[in-house]
């Protein structure tokens, strides 16, 4: 197994720790419901490093993105971040990303830990146009530093005016008297913050910084658990969950990152172009449950009548509703917000709504 530049720290801080997508990362803390109401409540930190960076760079950087992913990098100046997706070529997704305009003729490109590899093997194939790569996720780590407290916290460790990052926007600068380090605000978890990439030599450093600096307002680490409740409370989807290499972008509902304009060429336009304009026969949609009961995905998703509609993606007790939530692919004529579904529960069929994201 893989470990990030944090795992000594997760080990002596009481993480409890398994496997994912090949890194040893920690999965809770004090508990998922504690984490989880820490961030949208006051600040907590998140070890991303497992996460992967690509660098796309030269002449020919933004033919390459342009190509590859699904919205519209052009629209983007210098310090600006775009969440997309890697369209794969049969109408279902490589993987959902962010693109980050550096400088020009320079892009990174941020991936999925499970999808390293095959990210990298399929912008390596893509590339044609002879942009310049270099797959940097080994020698970069990531925090994700979220909730309301957050702005508060890295303030103290830097003279950048953080108030001044807009969501998805970032800068390089100075923080904790690092140099270099990437502060963005793509947040995923709908409690506000920011992200901070870094050298891997300086993680220890960074991590005591921002534990000193939070110790006012209860700062914990927080574990993927708590990272999976608060994403799915936002309606964020999961690789490999929500999406993946069968389900297109349309019938995710991300057709707000999937951008026909400027007459921009990239992987499975018409076939998109085509979903968009004819219509699609599931669509990914969020439901709270109406009864006792906590939707896992795979479950199936069915009618009054006990007929199969679709399945579950994600499942949650949402610890700020105290109700079980879920995102699904359900059949079309069931997909209107207010429609009664059934979720299928070790052979009960509990009642659940369908309703527009997110959650809270």
């Amino acid at each position: 197994m893989k470990i990030t530049a944090f795992n000594k720290i997760h080990k002596g801080t009481g993480g409890k720790l398994v496997e994912f997508a090949g890194f040893e990362m920690p999965i809770e803390y004090s508990g998922i419901k504690d984490e989880h109401m820490t961030v949208r409540e006051s600040v907590g930190v998140f070890d991303v490093s497992h996460m992967g960076e690509f660098w796309i760079k030269g002449p020919q950087a933004l033919d390459l993105v342009k190509k590859i992913t699904s919205n519209d990098p052009i629209i983007l100046t210098p310090g600006q971040a775009q969440y997309s997706c890697f369209p794969n070529g049969k109408g279902g997704i490589v993987d959902d990303l962010l693109v980050y305009f550096y400088e020009p003729e320079k892009y990174m490109l941020v991936v999925n830990a499970a999808n390293i590899e095959k990210d990298w093997n399929w912008v390596v194939s893509q590339n044609d146009v002879g942009a310049e790569l270099e797959n940097a996720s080994d020698r970069i780590s990531q925090l994700a530093i979220q909730g309301p407290k957050a702005n508060a916290t890295l303030q103290k460790l830097t003279d950048i005016n953080l108030s001044e990052i807009k969501f998805y926007t970032f800068v390089t600068g100075k923080m904790a008297g690092i140099d270099d380090v990437i502060i963005s605000a793509t947040g995923y978890t709908g409690a506000g913050g920011f992200e901070l990439y870094f050298r891997n030599e300086v993680a220890e450093e960074m991590w005591n910084a921002i534990f000193e600096a939070g110790e006012e307002f209860g700062i914990k680490p927080i574990g993927l658990g708590a990272r999976d409740t608060l994403r799915l409370e936002m309606g964020y989807c999961l690789y490999g969950n929500d999406i993946d290499d069968t389900t297109s972008p349309i019938e995710a509902g991300l057709g707000w990152i999937t951008k026909f304009n400027n007459g921009r060429k990239f992987i499975d336009r018409d076939f998109l172009m085509m979903q968009k304009t004819e219509g699609i026969i599931r669509r990914l949609r969020g439901f709270i449950m109406q009864e006792r009961g906590i939707p896992r995905h795979d479950y199936e998703l069915v009618n009054s009548e006990g007929s199969v509609i679709g399945k579950v993606t994600s499942g949650t007790m949402s610890p700020v509703l105290n109700k079980g939530i879920g995102m699904g692919y359900v059949a079309k004529e069931y997909s209107a917000f207010g429609t009664q579904i059934f979720v299928k529960i070790r052979n009960k069929n509990i009642p659940a709504e369908i309703v527009k994201l997110p959650f809270i």
